[in-house]
């Protein structure tokens, strides 16, 4: 009896250790990362611009529309790091050039974003982690959109707040709550619409659709 328990126990070990093998095999020595945003994110340097994802390509049009997952910040992974450099390299690149990109963006189902901060002296770029906003400003703005995964198109939105209330991780893994105003706001709530797998011709919609109904209710009063 003791010895049947005893070969019992040591299979179960051994298979709890094929398994972890197998596990650690296939997500890179617990990577937060997934076997194919590895592949994405290893494939260049930090200096290499990553394919921008567009609605064009039906496969790209799902993975922006799904929501990213929380980020552990950590200033010594190597690959978080290659992917906020690479994801700096493409919004800069001339083939892009945008206020900013998120990381679905670029293939990467994580909160990671950089924005361009116009509220800012020089108008420097920013990376957030994680960010959440917390407040909505009543006052809202009209503001000219564009996006890095819609080609050729540009609208203006009417739904935007003014202000914002942020709270965001950085690289270096410290927290930050701020106001953000004005376009910068803008840019904050453009980009993190894309983590939650929103694009700004979603609010165009609801807003042609708000005006619609507003005609509507217009035309029964005359």
């Amino acid at each position: 009896m003791i010895r049947l328990l005893l070969t019992t126990i040591l299979i179960l070990s051994c298979l709890s250790c094929t398994s972890t093998k197998k596990d650690l095999q296939n997500n890179k020595k617990g990577s937060q990362f997934t076997e194919s945003e590895q592949l994405l994110i290893g494939a260049n340097n930090g200096a290499t611009p990553m394919r921008v994802f567009k609605i064009t390509n039906a496969s790209d049009s799902l993975l922006l529309r799904t929501p990213s997952q929380q980020v552990i910040v950590d200033p010594n992974d190597p690959e978080l790091k290659n992917l906020i450099a690479r994801m700096y390299a493409t919004v800069r690149d001339s083939l892009s050039l945008g206020a900013g990109i998120a990381a679905p963006q670029v293939g990467i189902l994580k909160n990671i974003a950089w924005v361009q901060r116009f509220d800012k002296e020089g108008f420097p770029f920013e990376v957030i982690i994680n960010p959440v906003i917390k407040q909505y400003s009543k006052k809202k703005q009209d503001c000219p959109e564009g996006c890095l995964s819609i080609p050729g198109r540009r609208d203006t939105l009417s739904s935007r707040a003014y202000a914002i209330l942020v709270e965001y991780d950085k690289p270096d893994a410290t927290h930050e709550i701020e106001m953000v105003e004005d376009f910068t706001a803008v840019v904050f709530q453009h980009e993190i619409d894309h983590l939650n797998g929103i694009l700004y011709l979603d609010h165009l919609k609801q807003e042609i659709k708000d005006a619609q109904g507003l005609k509507t209710l217009d035309n029964l009063k005359n």
